[in-house]
């Protein structure tokens, strides 16, 4: 088999059957899910390889499978100060190709890797996006943030202040209505 130039309509089981390995950079920019996501100039390569092999499954017969690894740095917004904060994404992957929906389904349970459908014409790098959005934090933010000293600027303490009502002065304002 030749290498493959579409990444986007890939043959897997020939890829797979060739034990054929691609790797390769895709700016972040051309990966429009990820990228909406980011703050700021996305200006950053996605790093990332697959490798194909048919190998034995749980139940001995042979199967399709893809490893995959990819690693990015993306901007996103950190949820604290509000300020962008790199972060590092790593996949590390492999994927057994089964005949249908059907048979994903019904194997998933009981497979620790992902199952995929076998299609004529794969799309390695929306499999890739797929991955790295999946491996997004849900919230983002930078170390210092994270701790218990980060820092506030005094228009947050004062936010926080009025925010939070001592909730002795209630008492205070209830025992003195008594009197």
């Amino acid at each position: 088999m030749q290498k493959p130039k579409n990444l986007r309509s890939l043959d897997v089981k020939a890829f797979a059957k060739a034990q054929m390995r691609l790797e390769g950079e895709t700016p972040v920019v051309e990966f429009e899910r990820l990228a909406e996501d980011c703050v700021g100039d996305v200006t950053g390569q996605v790093i990332w390889s697959v490798e194909g092999a048919v190998q034995p499954d749980a139940s001995g017969k042979d199967a399709i499978w893809l490893h995959l690894e990819a690693k990015a740095n993306v901007p996103l917004t950190c949820q604290r100060c509000l300020h962008p904060v790199p972060v590092e994404l790593l996949i590390e992957q492999d994927f057994r190709f089964v005949a249908d929906e059907a048979t994903a389904v019904a194997e998933d349970d009981e497979s620790e890797e992902d199952l995929l459908v076998l299609e004529d014409h794969f799309d390695v790098l929306a499999l890739i996006e797929d991955e790295l959005l999946m491996a997004l934090p849900l919230v983002p933010m930078h170390p210092t943030c994270l701790s218990e000293q980060a820092p506030t600027s005094k228009e947050e303490e004062a936010i926080l202040a009025e925010a939070k009502p001592n909730p002795f002065a209630v008492l205070a304002s209830l025992k003195t209505r008594k009197h």
